[in-house]
């Protein structure tokens, strides 16, 4: 199996977005040191994971990690090879009827068109099929909102954190009037759990939040492509005909790409 690789996108967004923060900082002439406060981070870091812990299931916690790692790491589906795969498995389901797909069910890497070709192979009702596959789109979509809504719902809490722990520091500078020159600084470094809160929200948080529904609408997409080919080639539709119906989910400059490889897949 090939490694997946890493989504030079989310990374080169997330270190230009930081460098931008930082050499802003810089160029205020400010430094790293007069931005620490840890237990603003302590606060910031932790209320937020812990109110997101409280929001869900601790399931849904203990997944993050995988959903994570799926903002990080793109595993690119090529739409115009699964769209030559359909096509050739009518080909070849035309020609020796659709119980010849049982041999073809092995040589599929993606599960979702694993099961879908297994279903026709295995002469399932057409309706039948479709709410089956239809059935699981839909607990696939949902898994993956859940995980979205994670780091969405961190996105939300974070900036109220950093109020709060504004709040507490700025309590904390009130209460030392008597000492007028420790003033400044305690109430610059109470600003700073706000500066946190919003920082993490708007450069982490949601940002990968908006990664992964990316990921689940390009998903989704692709799922309902397979479902629209596996049910065509039930129905014995024309393999030219499957493959006009399916370009439809490709953009159309991306449409030639599943007639140049049509020739490859075939001779394979």
């Amino acid at each position: 199996m090939r490694p997946i690789p890493m989504d030079i996108a989310t990374v080169g967004g997330l270190l230009l977005a930081w460098s931008a923060l930082f050499i802003s900082v810089f160029m205020e002439g400010g430094n790293i040191g007069m931005f620490l406060n840890i237990p603003a981070l302590i606060l910031i870091l932790g209320g937020s994971l812990g109110a997101t812990v409280i929001s869900f299931s601790m399931d849904t916690i203990k997944g993050l990690v995988p959903v994570l790692k799926n903002a990080f790491f793109a595993k690119k589906i090529d739409t115009a090879e699964v769209i030559r795969t359909l096509v050739g498995l009518a080909e070849k389901a035309r020609r020796e009827g659709l119980l010849s797909l049982e041999s073809e069910v092995e040589n599929i890497d993606d599960p979702f068109l694993r099961k879908g070709i297994q279903l026709v192979a295995d002469a399932f009702d057409m309706e039948l099929t479709k709410s089956i596959l239809e059935t699981e789109l839909s607990y696939i979509e949902e898994r993956h909102k859940i995980g979205e809504s994670v780091f969405t719902t961190l996105g939300g809490f974070s900036p109220t954190l950093g109020i709060i722990g504004t709040v507490l520091g700025l309590v904390h500078a009130l209460s030392k009037l008597e000492d007028p020159s420790t003033m400044g600084a305690a109430i610059a470094s109470a600003f700073l759990a706000t500066f946190y809160g919003i920082s993490f929200a708007n450069l982490i948080f949601l940002p990968i939040g908006n990664k992964l529904k990316a990921r689940n609408q390009e998903e989704i997409l692709m799922r309902e492509a397979m479902i629209e080919g596996i049910l065509s080639i039930q129905a014995g539709d024309n393999p030219r005909i499957i493959e006009e119906k399916l370009k439809v989910f490709l953009a159309p400059k991306l449409r030639g790409k599943v007639e140049r490889g049509r020739g490859a897949y075939a001779e394979r």
